[in-house]
């Protein structure tokens, strides 16, 4: 019999497009900077899962106002003759609607447009951001749920840690830098979290998040296995999941934050 409370959802939402202006930074583990935005246009701001992601839009002088595209039911389309500003997809840490903040954390990797604007990042500075367009629902009913990732993927991590019930059992495999680098998790569910720490290992050459899936052993019950990282990555941890531990492939979502030799890259791996 297939328990209806563990369906998986897909919403959709309305696409907009909205300027914030930055009220806080702080930085977190030498690692993250978490940055909370506010503005009246988060008024009807919408994220439905702890893996959704907005799109930001960079200012190419910090000191300006962005750039944004109007979304219409042909897509969105810039104006002409002005130069697109670079554009990166990111996880909504955390939404207070009563106070119109809402927090984005982004990994101080030391290159591109997003760690490069988060590193200058200070409080008046503008962003722009548009979505989410869309929620993919995984139910926290499931008795286990287990969340792999290297850096890209904490905020999500995080998020979906603070979001499971006391009733829940998390198993978290998190690849980082360095042992200096492990952030604070924090979780009413019951939680086993382990680190892995590249030390000196280049991002997305590291084999430690494919031998930590190997080495897994599942609880009994329901489960889910959420992924994210490198592309091949994400891919391999998949594999590895689906063909050594039987997960079937409904029961697992696996994604790209980011593709070696690529650059602004996010998709899901799926059959």
């Amino acid at each position: 019999m297939t328990r209806t409370d563990l369906n998986v959802e897909r919403v959709r939402h309305n696409l907009k497009m909205r300027t914030l202006t930055v009220a806080r930074v702080e930085r977190i583990a030498g690692l993250l900077a978490r940055i909370t935005f506010t503005g009246e246009d988060l008024q009807d701001f919408v994220s439905a899962s702890f893996d959704d992601h907005v799109k930001i839009f960079f200012p190419a002088d910090p000191s300006q106002a962005p750039v944004l595209p109007s979304a219409g039911p042909d897509g969105i389309k810039f104006p002409e003759g002005v130069a697109r500003p670079a554009a990166r997809d990111y996880t909504p840490r955390r939404f207070d609607a009563a106070r119109q903040e809402l927090e984005i954390e982004f990994v101080l990797h030391g290159d591109g447009p997003a760690s490069t604007w988060a590193e200058q990042a200070r409080a008046g500075q503008q962003l722009g951001i548009g979505g989410p367009r869309g929620s993919f629902v995984v139910p926290k009913a499931f008795d286990w749920h287990v969340l792999i990732g290297d850096e890209t993927a904490l905020p999500a991590i995080a998020r979906r840690l603070e979001e499971l019930p006391a009733t829940a059992q998390a198993i978290v495999v998190a690849e980082v830098p360095a042992a200096s680098n492990e952030i604070p998790l924090a979780t009413s569910a019951q939680a086993s979290v382990r680190w892995l720490h590249r030390n000196g290992t280049a991002p997305g050459y590291s084999t430690l998040l494919l031998e930590a899936a190997r080495e897994l052993a599942l609880p009994p019950g329901e489960g889910y296995v959420w992924v994210a990282a490198e592309s091949a990555t994400a891919k391999a941890v998949r594999e590895i999941m689906v063909a050594q531990h039987g997960i079937d492939k409904s029961r697992i979502r696996a994604a790209s934050y980011w593709k070696r030799g690529a650059v602004a890259v996010h998709e899901s791996h799926d059959d």
